[in-house]
C-alpha cells in the first residue's frame, strides 16, 4: 500500500502543470467529455505499461545497487529540470488531426503528447526500481496518479492557473524529487557496502546532497536570470509599438 502511495503521488505531482494536461484542457472544446476520458485512460495503461514493463525487465539484469544509483540520479534530474524550467513551448499537432472516432483521436493525441516525457521516464525509473514482483502495483499506481492529474486538470485547470500561487506546485514537484533520489541513492549506497565494496554511506550522501543543492541554486538563479531578460524584451518590445 505504501507503494502504491507513493507511486501515484509522485505520478500525480510530477503531471500537474504539465502540456499534456493543458492539452486536455484544450479538447474539450472539441470532443464530449466521455470521449476524452475513455481516449486517454486507454492511452495511460498503455504508455505506463510499457513504461513499467521496460523498467521490469531491466531490473532482472542489472544489479541492485546500480539500479538503485540510476534511479536516484534520476530523480534528482527530474527535481533539477523542475527547477531548472520547461524550455518545450512547441505546439501539439497532432490535436488537429481530423480523425472521426473521437475517443482514437484522444489517444493519439495524448500518445504522442506524453511519449518521453517526465512522467513515463518516471514509471520507467519505478519498475526498475522495484522490479517485475511490484511491477502490477507501480503500473496501477502510475496509471492512476496520472489519470486523476489529467482529469482534475481537464476540469479544474484553468481554475489552477488563477487561483494557485506562482510556483507552488512546481515547487512541490522539487521537493518530492529531491526527498526520493537522496533517499533512493542512501539504499545505493548502503548496497554498494553491503555487495561490492566498504563506502562511507554517510560522507558520500551528504556530498552528494550538498553538490546537488549547488547546482540546483545555479539553475534557480540561471532561470530567474532569464525570466528577467524575457520581461525587458516584452518590455522593450511594448514600448516600440506604442
Amino acid at each position: 500500500m505504501l507503494l502504491f502511495l507513493k507511486v501515484f503521488f509522485t505520478e500525480f505531482i510530477a503531471e500537474m502543470g504539465d502540456k499534456t494536461q493543458l492539452m486536455l484542457i484544450a479538447l474539450t472544446s472539441k470532443y464530449k467529455l466521455r470521449d476524452i476520458i475513455s481516449g486517454t485512460a486507454v492511452a495511460i495503461l498503455v504508455l505506463n505499461g510499457l513504461a513499467v514493463l521496460a523498467g521490469g525487465l531491466v531490473s532482472e539484469f542489472i544489479p541492485d545497487w546500480l539500479i538503485k544509483t540510476i534511479a536516484a540520479l534520476a530523480f534528482l534530474y527530474f527535481a533539477a529540470s523542475t527547477i531548472a524550467g520547461d524550455d518545450d513551448d512547441e505546439e501539439e499537432e497532432g490535436s488537429r488531426t481530423k480523425i472521426k472516432f473521437a475517443p482514437l483521436a484522444v489517444f493519439c493525441t495524448f500518445f504522442v503528447a506524453e511519449l518521453g516525457d517526465k512522467t513515463q521516464l518516471t514509471a520507467i525509473t519505478f519498475g526498475a526500481n522495484e522490479g517485475m514482483g511490484a511491477a502490477f502495483i507501480v503500473w496501477i499506481g502510475c496509471s492512476l496518479g496520472l489519470f486523476a492529474a489529467d482529469i482534475l486538470g481537464m476540469l479544474v485547470g484553468y481554475l489552477l492557473k488563477s487561483k494557485t500561487p506562482e510556483g507552488l506546485l512546481n515547487t512541490l514537484a522539487f521537493i518530492i524529487f529531491s526527498v526520493f533520489g537522496i533517499y533512493t541513492f542512501y539504499q545505493g549506497l548502503k548496497l554498494i557496502r553491503a555487495d561490492v565494496c566498504q563506502v562511507p554511506v554517510m560522507p558520500v550522501l551528504i556530498a552528494v546532497a550538498v553538490v546537488f543543492a549547488v547546482l540546483c541554486v545555479c539553475l534557480f538563479i540561471r532561470r530567474e536570470k532569464k525570466n528577467v531578460k524575457n520581461n525587458k524584451n516584452a518590455f522593450s518590445s511594448s514600448k516600440d509599438c506604442i
